[in-house]
């Protein structure tokens, strides 16, 4: 029941102790916003944080924007209240929970049953809230499988760079150094990798976490692209600065959604009746078949999400 196919491309991190950032957030314009009760709220400050997070949600003015709620991960002792109070107190407009620093199957079970059993007590739709599951550490890459199938409540696979780099002990590219004649790219890339096949063979999606160095657009643009065309979904933004940028690497370019619709019509022709029942054809000097169609229904669903128009349109040929 929940809605794996919301888009994604820019997920603003705003601090749920601050009423300031979460009223700011509200106009910007990000797919989605989550409401963080972890790293970006003082532990003195998450009982308080709760309740501004509660009405922030319930006094709405989210638009079309997916709400979702970042917790603190199981070994703490916030998260069971965390849950309770913001489901309870604003479940009918929440989108989805987002659980930290994700190590096995069973952290997902636990907050699966949590969210159902208060589903219940409250009369709400049963199953409606989703999960976002953050990989931050070797054992949660590890378990990443298992993670991704774990519930249906599933929507995204999310990497966390910082602790996960901690958690491997890659010192230095932890503190910003780069080894001389080395990528740090080539370091991100088999974690990238193995994140996006796990959400990709459940059908969930696959998020990339923040770029720390917020005034640094250009770097953001060439991190955030190296995901993009790996296939992810979307990245976080740390900073409003940070947004436009985003929504643009993961939207298609216009080009690239206009031909992509137009392979779909064309080849819905081809194969039609009308068109001759042909499974390979010509669309200009470009070959097109089934494996094409299903590489531009890719394309032509993040366009489509991203709210993109088209610039042309493709027509049969004439008899």
């Amino acid at each position: 029941m929940v809605d794996r196919q919301r888009p994604r491309r820019s997920c603003l991190a705003v601090p749920g102790s601050s009423p300031k950032m979460i009223d700011k957030a509200r106009g910007l314009p990000a797919d989605q916003v989550f409401l963080d009760l972890e790293d970006a709220c003082a532990p003195l400050a998450k009982p308080e944080a709760r309740k501004t997070i509660v009405a922030a949600l319930n006094e709405g003015g989210w638009g079309e924007k997916v709400r979702v709620v970042r917790v603190n991960d199981w070994t703490t002792e916030w998260t069971y209240r965390d849950v309770v109070e913001v489901v309870e107190g604003a479940g009918a407009n929440l989108d989805c929970i987002m659980l930290p620093k994700v190590q096995t199957a069973e952290q997902v079970h636990a907050l699966d049953i949590l969210l159902t059993q208060i589903e219940k007590t409250m009369g709400h739709e049963v199953g409606r809230i989703g999960i976002e599951a953050q990989i931050e550490n070797a054992r949660g890459l590890v378990n990443v499988d298992a993670i991704a199938t774990a519930s249906p409540r599933i929507e995204t696979i999310i990497f966390g760079p910082a602790d996960f780099m901690a958690s491997i002990n890659m010192k230095s590219l932890v503190v910003g150094e780069q080894p001389p004649g080395y990528d740090v790219g080539d370091a991100y890339h088999h974690i990238l990798m193995r994140i996006l096949m796990a959400a990709r063979a459940t059908d969930v999606q696959a998020i990339d976490g923040p770029y720390l160095q917020i005034r640094d657009i250009d770097g953001f643009r060439r991190v955030a692209g190296r995901s993009a065309a790996l296939g992810f979904d979307g990245k976080w933004c740390l900073h409003p600065g940070q947004i436009d940028a985003c929504n643009e690497v993961y939207s298609p370019r216009q080009e690239d959604y206009d031909h992509a619709e137009n392979i779909l019509d064309a080849y819905e022709w081809f194969t039609s009746e009308a068109g001759g029942k042909r499974g390979a054809a010509m669309l200009g000097d470009e070959m097109i078949d089934e494996a094409s169609r299903k590489m531009a229904l890719v394309i032509a669903g993040k366009g489509r999400a991203a709210g993109m128009r088209r610039t042309n349109r493709w027509t049969p040929p004439e008899e």
